[in-house]
């Protein structure tokens, strides 16, 4: 089994993440080959990235802190990662950034997709991730999901219309055979 862990990547009240979440779980849960943790970046109260020295220079993951170190466990520990990102002022949110910035090798040697919303789907945010992302020595998959102008679908009181998410169901089987595709290779390389 590939250890996946789905990254919520907004901390904001009213999230639209927080709408798509269960639509991944829902589908993730029909894959065959992850088993699947759910890490939402509000659980881990991160300190904007103020150490004297890089992340990628740090032995042993003591990345000073132990807010720091108890994020490098849980990151640590994944095979691939899958982000849910929005997209602020066309990049990702900050505190998403400084996630990915407070750790470092334990992102190495990774595979790792996106689905990302926002006023063109969230292009520019995983545009930006991506490069993020090659940075951290992490394999981005060439498919993400882009949902395009999320506020339309939702309804009065700010729920998820039915269904709204379906149409999107294709591009995430190839986004997911390809995390998987990935996972799996990447898997093998770091066990040699």
């Amino acid at each position: 089994m590939i250890k996946l862990k789905l990254i919520v990547g907004s901390t904001r009240p009213n999230r639209f993440s927080e709408k798509v979440l269960p639509w991944l779980v829902r589908e993730l849960d029909k894959k065959n080959g992850f088993e699947v943790e759910v890490l939402d970046l509000r659980e881990y109260e991160l300190p904007f990235f103020d150490q004297p020295v890089s992340p990628s220079t740090v032995e042993g993951g003591n990345y000073g802190g132990e807010a720091a170190r108890k994020w490098a466990e849980e990151v640590g520990d994944a095979d691939a990662y899958l982000i849910i990102t929005p997209e602020y002022n066309r990049s990702t949110s900050a505190v998403l950034k400084n996630a990915l910035d407070t750790v470092y090798a334990e992102w190495n040697k990774k595979t790792v997709g996106f689905v990302a919303y926002g006023s063109v789907g969230g292009a520019r945010a995983v545009e930006q991730l991506r490069l993020m992302a090659i940075e951290l020595q992490m394999v981005p998959v060439r498919t993400a999901v882009h949902i395009p102008e999320p506020w339309f679908l939702l309804d009065e009181q700010g729920n998820l219309k039915e269904g709204v998410l379906e149409k999107y169901n294709q591009t995430l089987e190839t986004l997911l055979e390809q995390l998987l595709w990935y996972a799996e290779a990447l898997k093998v390389a770091r066990e040699k």
